[in-house]
């Protein structure tokens, strides 16, 4: 471990305050590789650890994407609020967006609701969320699983997790090596806190600064529940616009683990990022966390997206091109930093 990393790991005490540790499960992680690895057939070309696995189907040239993940705590949000029409939404976007990573486009999804006691308002909202983000990314809701467990969970509490499947020409896969020094690092604003950072955002604004969901969020003229509930945006269609006209080096969806954890997922061994603080205004909700949570600034951008939600990597000369085809398409985006020798890392400017 790095000195850079020791320092790191003892600045990172708000979130493992509020019960996530990152450095455990990452290690934790590590530790199941080998044991994952000896499952491959000769099909899976990807190990774990990236955003969605790789699965070749023989004789085709094509590549079946897979991914799954969950809305996490975000959902004792919507609990408390009693609102719950968003999350479906989250789960659909989250996992399109992790597999659009490696260029994939998706083909069907797949979800799983757990709770204690079934409550049909509350499931309803849920899924037609989940049908309304299905119909805007063009992916099919196959069906997936609800399960009741007596005791399980709080009342009118629940799990949300969902499978997404998707598909990319093994010639347009987009796999991060040929990322190389000099490369610009485009930023895609997010449409909120996405889905990850609600353990430490919720104890933060909830509990400790005493807020309610209908309370405005100092600095800001929405209310504590619609900052909290917007809902995590796919990035599907102004990418898949982009790629149309520019060739993609790699990109990275800022999700749990922030700036830290997910740029060096799609990065060569010899690469680092610089990314400049100062190039994009951050949304006063992450300001009022830092502040009220006496959390540390790296810590932030290890746990938040602090209004970065997707990163694209493209050659230099592409950059003012990308940036062009993707407010074309509604993104604002903006150029953030750039590639420089290192050793899969990401190094903080301002």
């Amino acid at each position: 471990m790095t000195q850079k990393e020791k320092t790191m790991k003892k600045k990172l005490s708000a979130y493992a305050q509020a019960g996530v540790d990152i450095d455990k499960k990452m290690s934790g992680i590590a530790s199941i590789k080998k044991m994952v690895k000896k499952t491959a057939t000769r099909s899976v070309i990807s190990d774990i650890g990236l955003f969605g696995g790789l699965f070749e189907s023989p004789g085709t040239g094509k590549i079946l994407v897979a991914s799954t993940d969950g809305v996490g705590t975000k959902l004792k949000v919507a609990a408390i609020a009693g609102r719950h029409d968003t999350v479906g939404q989250d789960i659909v976007n989250h996992c399109v967006n992790d597999i659009l990573v490696q260029g994939a486009t998706p083909l069907f999804f797949l979800d799983y609701i757990g709770t204690s006691v079934f409550n049909g308002k509350i499931f309803g909202d849920v899924v037609k969320g989940m049908c309304k983000a299905c119909r805007e990314n063009n992916c099919a809701l196959l069906g997936g699983e609800t399960a009741e467990m007596p005791g399980l969970y709080p009342p009118n509490e629940y799990d949300l997790v969902g499978t997404i499947v998707g598909v990319v020409d093994r010639k347009n896969l987009i796999a991060g090596k040929t990322i190389k020094p000099g490369d610009a690092v485009i930023g895609l604003p997010s449409t909120g806190l996405q889905t990850n950072g609600y353990s430490l955002a919720r104890r933060v604004i909830l509990e400790k600064a005493g807020l309610k969901p209908k309370d405005r969020l100092p600095g800001t003229n929405k209310t504590v529940a619609e900052i909290l509930l917007a809902v995590h945006g796919s990035f599907l269609k102004p990418v898949t616009a982009l790629m149309k006209s520019v060739r993609i080096h790699g990109m990275a969806h800022i999700t749990g683990g922030g700036f830290f954890d997910n740029i060096p997922r799609v990065l060569p061994a010899d690469v680092s990022v610089l990314i400049d603080r100062s190039s994009w205004n951050i949304p006063e909700v992450y300001n009022f966390i830092r502040q009220k949570g006496n959390v540390d600034r790296d810590e932030m951008y290890r746990v938040f997206n602090m209004g970065i939600g997707y990163v694209v990597i493209v050659r230099e000369k592409d950059c003012e091109q990308t940036i062009k085809t993707l407010r074309k398409s509604g993104c604002k985006a903006k150029k953030i930093g750039f590639v420089i020798k290192g050793r899969k890392d990401v190094v903080m400017l301002n």
